[in-house]
Formats: structure tokens, C-alpha cells, sequence
């Protein structure tokens, strides 16, 4: 039977093509989505994916959100932890709430989601948890102070989970993009884009599908004896 993936944030940009690429490989997907209903209609009709709404800042609507998927496709053995928010402001300008938002969806959220899992996967020795975190999380970025916080908690929070999943075949791994073309960044500015893509050395901005590529292998049987690992998919920008 095939493995059923979860992913969050499921339904556009980046994670919209990481659900897809799942199921081409052969996953049963459910997609989780937020707030734009609309988006996520629409992803189920030109997909068959189905979607589930709640936040991920919630735990107990976590818990129950897991128990609806796993009721419908069954037990979830692969989580991407995908969703993730931005509430820019240089660190003068940041209120206590734009900190707050932040840090629930982008690092608590991903202890909302593991953990109502994690028991599950250790009793079937067996689970992939693979994270998306940021570029920014690894070198920090102006008027990010939340956001970089945030992904390089990620990345704290997934080493330190390798190393209580690994005897229990649970492997868990982080992906750090860099700048990808998501509507988000095509929808900056065409003079600031260029100025991004002037810091990349490969010359352009990331596809949603090279990242999704990261995922599907880092899910699969093949990938194993990876855990605990910052996959770094950002054009040479950055070398962690």
C-alpha cells in the first residue's frame, strides 16, 4: 500500500509542488491550508489532492486535523513541515505580535505537527519528517529578526529530533531554499528581483519543483541513512 505524506502549507507555492511531486512518486497526499480557500479549491480540482484546513499554530487543531487525514487515507509516515508566514519589520518596528505570529506557525507549528506523529511512527518504526526552513535561517536577513529565528529553530529542532528518531527508523531532515520564484517573490518588484538574482551565482531564482525534488528524495526508502541533515538548495548564495 502506498505510504501516505502530509504536507502543510500544501496547497500553493512551494508546497503545492511538493504535494504534487509525492503523489507523482507514488505517495497518497493530503495537503493542509490555512486561510485561502479559493487556492485550495481549486488545487484539489486540477490535482485530486485532497485538503484540510486548520492552523498550525494550533496544537489541538493539529491533533484533530492528523486524525481526520489518517481516518481518511490512513496512517501519516511522511510530514512536510511547509507552512510558514512572514511578517517583516526591522527589529525597532517589530511589535511583540509580529514576533508572536511568526514564531507559532513557522517553529511551534512544527512541533504542532511532529508531535501528535511521532509516537505513531516510533510504534511502526518508521517515518520521514522532512522540515523546510530558509536560507535566511541560516545566515539572518534585515528586517527578518522573527523569520530567521524562526527557521533556524527549524534547524535545532531537527537535529536534535535525528538523534531521538533514528533506532526507531524515523528520519528527520531539513530543507533550506533559497529565493524561488513562488507568486510571493514574483510579485516583488521587477528592479528588486534583479537585485536578488545579482546575489545568486547560478543567475536565477530557484523552481518550486527543485525543492520539491529535495523532498520526494529525502522521503523515499533510499534515503535512509540520511537524518539530521540541512539539505541547502539556494543557487551558491550562501554556504552553510
Amino acid at each position: 500500500m502506498a505510504r501516505v505524506a502530509l504536507v502543510t502549507g500544501g496547497s500553493r507555492g512551494i508546497g503545492a509542488a511538493i504535494a504534487v511531486k509525492l503523489q507523482d512518486a507514488g505517495y497518497r497526499v493530503a495537503a493542509n491550508y490555512a486561510g485561502n480557500d479559493e487556492a485550495a479549491e481549486r488545487f484539489t480540482a486540477e490535482t485530486g489532492i485532497p485538503v484540510y484546513k486548520w492552523s498550525v499554530a494550533d496544537y489541538d487543531a493539529c491533533a484533530a486535523g492528523i486524525a481526520k487525514v489518517e481516518a481518511d487515507l490512513g496512517a501519516v509516515e511522511v510530514l512536510v513541515n511547509n507552512a510558514g508566514i512572514t511578517r517583516d519589520a526591522p527589529f525597532h518596528k517589530m511589535t511583540p505580535q509580529h514576533w508572536r505570529d511568526v514564531i507559532d506557525t513557522n517553529l511551534n507549528g512544527v512541533f504542532n505537527m511532529t508531535h501528535p506523529l511521532w509516537n505513531g511512527m516510533r510504534e511502526r518504526k518508521f517515518g520521514r519528517i522532512i522540515t523546510i526552513s530558509s536560507i535566511n535561517g541560516q545566515k539572518g536577513q534585515f528586517a527578518q529578526a522573527n523569520y530567521s529565528a524562526s527557521k533556524a529553530g527549524d534547524l535545532g529542532l531537527t537535529k536534535a529530533l535525528a538523534q531521538e528518531g533514528a533506532r526507531n527508523g524515523i528520519t528527520v531532515n531539513a530543507v533550506c531554499p533559497g529565493y524561488i520564484a513562488t507568486d510571493m517573490v514574483m510579485a516583488v518588484p521587477e528592479k528588486v528581483r534583479d537585485q536578488i538574482v545579482a546575489q545568486i551565482p547560478v543567475g536565477r531564482l530557484g523552481e518550486a519543483a527543485e525543492i520539491a525534488r529535495c523532498v520526494v528524495f529525502l522521503a523515499s526508502d533510499e534515503a535512509g541513512f540520511i537524518t539530521g541533515s540541512t539539505l541547502t538548495a539556494n543557487g551558491g548564495q550562501y554556504f552553510a
